[in-house]
């Protein structure tokens, strides 16, 4: 700092009406170490004239001005904002005066007995050096008071942002509940209609009202086959749009869940049969009494065991069931090379439920199998590998979803491996008891994680049984 005082040219005001004053002090400046060019004025209002036209690095004012003393003339020129170093020189160095200097804005001052060169650096070293550091001050606060303002603008604009997406979102879950309630309605209405068509197509495929040619019972096989592709669909639909609007409640009863897994792997041997495809089952259980939804369970294995079927050509399709203790519990049955994509909830019943108990589920096959980055979007709704319009395999794209939003219902976990070429293992692992808790889960919940519980509405257990339907 000294260095950069030295080095710089400052210039230097004098204001006194005495000569020989005035030749003392630019001897004193003289003697200094710092380059100086000097300029003088004899009065107040020559020295503001001329403070207005110059930028001074440092004035030395005289006590006593005729017309206006060094006290006024100080006070003036800060009052016009003017902050440079100011020396005031007086004939006599009392408190007093000292004092009313300073409040009056000036840096420091000197009495003229006291003037020589030493005295004049060390005032001027310290009085520009304070000065330039309260620059540097000011200038921080102004940038700092300026950002201030940014900010508080910028915030301003947020807040507006903020409302503005509050009142969309608002708008958008109304949509939401709206669309939700359309597709309950319609589905369930296009259901009656269809199983109407489903029945009456069964009846006449049993030539009970008579024989029926060839042509006539291809036709009739076409429109039950289609009817009940189409009344799958519509499940979909009506069971996710349930789950979406938070209206579907499980319904926990006392079952046996080796002879429900047997009996609805059974019942989809005939998809199987139709490719060069082993279906098997195998069961590993001591106790083979749960509590859960019987029907919903039903669900969740006829959507793997389905997609399964559907995306495996040629080779095996394996259902394991095994109970579990949770201290117990093994490591997964994978390939080792298999890509690993999970999906948890964490389980968790009533305090007097035996927790350590589970149910775990695995439903594998050697089929096309999904990629990695497939396997991050496989439980969204609606999304399938393959959405062309020309796709191979046809479907919604929510059976996957619903399984996930369902096992979730349940408090348990379902994870993913999978390996392009390979195949692809779904495991399920659900508590014993399911115990209802107040309140129906929604499907933003259950895969957003992002809606708030309502009120449970009971479904109607005559809609899932009416026909032996099933809602895939």
């Amino acid at each position: 700092m000294l260095t950069t005082l030295q080095d710089t040219p400052l210039k230097i005001l004098i204001i006194d009406d005495d000569e020989v004053d005035r030749m003392a002090l630019k001897r004193a400046l003289k003697g200094t170490n710092f380059t100086v060019s000097v300029s003088e004025v004899g009065n107040g209002e020559a020295a503001l004239k001329s403070i207005e036209e110059t930028d001074y690095s440092c004035i030395f004012l005289d006590y006593n001005l005729p017309g206006k003393n060094g006290l006024e003339l100080a006070r003036q020129i800060r009052q016009q904002g003017i902050k440079v170093p100011l020396l005031v020189l007086t004939g006599q160095g009392d408190e007093q005066t000292a004092v009313e200097l300073m409040k009056a804005g000036a840096s420091d001052y000197l009495p003229k007995s006291k003037l020589s060169a030493e005295a004049i650096a060390r005032l001027m070293r310290s009085s520009i050096r304070m000065h330039r550091a309260e620059a540097i001050v000011e200038q921080a606060n102004e940038d700092l008071r300026r950002n201030n303002r940014l900010l508080e603008k910028q915030n301003k604009e947020l807040a507006r942002q903020r409302r503005y997406i509050y009142q969309q979102n608002l708008q958008l879950q109304e949509v939401s509940r709206l669309k939700s309630e359309f597709l309950a309605t319609m589905s369930h209405e296009l259901r009656t209609p269809l199983n109407a068509i489903i029945g009456f197509s069964q009846i006449l495929l049993s030539k009970a009202k008579g024989p029926l040619s060839d042509k006539q019972s291809d036709m009739l096989s076409r429109v039950l086959a289609n009817g009940k592709n189409l009344l799958e669909l519509i499940n979909d639909i009506l069971a996710f749009s349930k789950i979406e609007a938070g209206r579907l409640a499980l319904d926990p009863t006392e079952l046996d869940i080796i002879e429900l897994v047997t009996r609805t792997t059974e019942e989809l041997q005939s998809l199987a049969t139709q490719k060069p495809l082993t279906l098997t089952v195998n069961v590993d259980m001591a106790n083979p009494i749960v509590i859960n939804d019987k029907v919903r369970v039903r669900q969740i294995l006829v959507n793997l065991l389905s997609n399964a079927i559907k995306f495996t050509e040629a080779g095996s399709v394996e259902v394991r069931l095994s109970g579990r203790h949770l201290s117990e519990r093994p490591a997964k049955e994978s390939s080792p090379d298999r890509n690993h994509t999970k999906s948890h909830t964490k389980s968790h019943t009533k305090s007097h439920i035996h927790t350590e108990d589970t149910i775990h589920l695995l439903v594998s096959d050697t089929g096309c199998g999904i990629s990695p980055e497939e396997q991050l979007y496989i439980f969204d709704p609606f999304h399938q590998a393959d959405q062309r319009v020309t796709r191979k395999h046809s479907g919604t794209g929510l059976g996957l979803a619903i399984t996930h939003s369902l096992v979730k219902m349940m408090h348990g976990s379902i994870e993913l491996t999978s390996q392009v070429g390979k195949g692809t293992e779904f495991h399920i692992e659900l508590p014993r008891e399911v115990v209802l808790e107040e309140g129906t889960v929604s499907l933003q919940e259950l895969v957003y994680s992002g809606a708030q519980e309502t009120e449970p509405e009971r479904e109607n257990k005559s809609e899932s049984k009416n026909g032996k339907d099933t809602e895939h």
